[in-house]
């Protein structure tokens, strides 16, 4: 477990804590991040997202245990959405983006590289597969709901406008379409993607923490829960779910590993698009990326 640790989580965890610390010293502005992560997410990032999704080997996945996943991941967003807006008061849009950072992992950019340093590129299908499923599926779905919900007054036809020059989704909708069409990239293609894509996690991760570095560390009510909820119900949820499921030990272990990692970054940047309040977001977001750091060690 402490070789795991120092190895292989601490190395990937140690940029976002940079960041933070030099954010906090100074040294990098919320600015430089800002700038900083907009290039990550709007230029490298669809990068790595279309060739995760364009080469995954959709075939050997266990298709029960990802749907088990993505149904754990609904009645978890759920109850969370409802527990925010009636016990805590929250705005819709704050409550929903709460929800969020309880069921959307930080999975393709911390996760998945915890992974493949610990079970390289064959060993971790599972984690994969979910990374896939939430690129594709949630994070799709996070975007279009949050842009809805923020301008309920422009109507579907603007909202889809704006979203269809989403490099993000066209990244995902484009490796969708290749991946279903069987269509094998040019490996100029690939080298492209696999350049830009290996600099999008540490940009990310240390953007991140900069920016989180202006945030309240407080542990408030509502942050207790949501990080308690993100580190201790969802996981638990989930490794039951895949076990009743019949899922193998190889997709069991890993579902459950990425289960119990952080609180997604993209709940905060949303927060941050649609100028909401991002303070409790934020302090989730912190929080569960330190706690998370001996569970991951543990499960892994």
């Amino acid at each position: 477990m402490l070789t795991i640790l120092t190895h292989d989580i601490l190395p990937v965890f140690a940029l976002l804590a940079l960041g933070f610390l030099l954010g906090r010293r100074g040294v990098f502005g919320r600015q430089d991040a800002a700038s900083a992560n907009r290039v990550a997410l709007m230029v490298m990032q669809p990068g790595l997202i279309f060739l995760v999704i364009a080469t995954v080997p959709f075939a050997d996945f266990e298709l029960r245990t990802l749907l088990t996943y993505g149904a754990c991941e609904a009645l978890a967003f759920g109850a969370s959405y409802a527990l925010a807006r009636r016990a805590f008061g929250c705005e819709t849009l704050e409550a929903w983006l709460l929800a969020m950072s309880v069921v959307f992992v930080n999975s393709l950019l911390y996760i998945r590289p915890i992974a493949l340093l610990l079970y390289g590129e064959d060993g971790a299908l599972p984690v994969t597969a979910v990374v896939a499923w939430d690129t594709a599926v949630a994070f799709a779905f996070f975007i279009i709901s949050a842009d809805l919900i923020a301008r309920p007054s422009a109507g579907p036809l603007p909202a889809l406008r704006r979203l269809a020059v989403n490099p993000t989704l066209s990244a995902i909708l484009l490796g969708v379409a290749v991946n279903l069409a069987g269509l094998t990239l040019p490996e100029p293609i690939l080298t492209a993607c696999r350049f830009a894509g290996a600099a999008t996690a540490p940009l990310v991760l240390f953007a991140l923490g900069v920016l989180l570095s202006g945030q309240s560390l407080r542990p408030s009510a509502v942050v207790t829960t949501y990080a308690a909820l993100k580190l201790v119900g969802f996981p638990l949820l989930v490794a039951l779910a895949v076990w009743l499921a019949g899922a193998s030990d190889l997709w069991q272990a890993q579902v459950s590993l990425l289960a119990a990692g952080p609180s997604g970054a993209m709940a905060f940047a949303l927060a941050l698009l649609h100028s909401i309040r991002t303070d409790r977001i934020a302090a989730v977001t912190i929080w569960t990326s330190a706690l998370s750091l001996l569970s991951l060690a543990a499960l892994a």
